[in-house]
């Protein structure tokens, strides 16, 4: 049985047998060719991470977490305002499934991700800094605008951040894959954006150089598949076209060593204060165990 919703977060490990626990961690790592394509380009795919069974055990958590969404906002970091305002015109996105879903918080330490995600980071272990969940429905016209991740995670520093992005469903550009703008993680940190309102709004922002060099890769992604992307790697994703979901999971990791860059309001809505300069630890930012040293 599970734990009280409210407490998964004091569990710091998995809870159920939906994901293996190996003794030898090196099947899951990325060959170095694939380490390295990530440091030229800012992104990477990271093959399938999910078998059928923990696909639908993670769909079956996000239809519940999307029935409640409502009456769960207390409960969650974050629910998206436009969706909230308007969910005919505006993706479901919300922060924290891993607090109240067990197949989410399970995930998170699921070593076919957090292997790779140690590895990309350089570091023997990783911690968790925040989840994240999409839904784009059928022929739903929601957009994910071209943004940068740490343009929102600035207080969280320095900026040693991954981000892992699973499919819950075959993900193709008819449906509303999501886009790389490959070497735009060396362009400095650009500002930040609406995630759900102008889809080229950043592009304003750019040099003529940098426009010129805009050129979106989709990552299209069978179901279960991951990519990773750096947090300055600039990436987006249009409406949903076609007549089947388009639903993804998103798992944030840093470097263990991150630390506050502002103490004067929690880092997350609903977690304890954070001293400025101190190290982002505690139950909400669990060490996620990656290669070993």
């Amino acid at each position: 049985m599970s734990p009280p919703r409210r407490r998964l977060r004091t569990f710091h490990g998995p809870i159920g047998d939906l994901f293996p626990r190996p003794e030898r961690r090196e099947c899951f790592e990325l060959l170095p060719e694939a380490v390295a394509s990530f440091h030229e380009k800012g992104w990477v795919k990271g093959g399938r991470v999910l078998d059928g069974r923990q696909i639908e055990a993670l769909r079956e958590g996000l239809d519940r977490l999307r029935r409640d969404a409502h009456s769960l906002a207390d409960e969650l970091y974050e629910i998206d305002e436009d969706w909230r305002r308007d969910p005919e015109r505006n993706v479901f996105h919300f922060l924290g499934a891993w607090l109240l879903e067990e197949a989410f918080h399970d995930l998170l330490w699921h070593p076919a991700v957090t292997v790779k995600a140690a590895q990309l980071l350089g570091t023997p272990r990783v911690r968790l800094w925040h989840d994240q969940v999409f839904e784009k429905p059928p022929r739903h016209p929601g957009v994910v605008t071209w943004h940068q991740d740490y343009s929102y995670w600035t207080r969280a520093t320095p900026p040693r951040h991954v981000t892992c992005w699973i499919g819950l469903d075959d993900s193709t550009e008819e449906n509303g894959c999501v886009h790389y703008v490959s070497g735009s993680h060396r362009w400095g940190l650009l500002p930040k954006v609406s995630l759900s309102r102008d889809m080229e709004a950043v592009l304003e922002v750019l040099t003529p150089e940098r426009r010129a060099a805009f050129t979106p890769t989709p990552i299209v992604l069978a179901a279960g598949e991951c990519s990773f992307h750096h947090s300055h790697t600039l990436h987006g994703s249009y409406g949903n076209r076609s007549d089947r979901p388009r639903r993804g999971v998103v798992v944030n990791f840093m470097h263990p060593e991150t630390r506050c860059a502002d103490g004067s309001k929690p880092l997350l809505v609903g977690v304890p204060l954070v001293p400025e300069g101190a190290v982002i630890e505690g139950e909400y930012f669990p060490i996620l165990i990656g290669p070993r040293p």
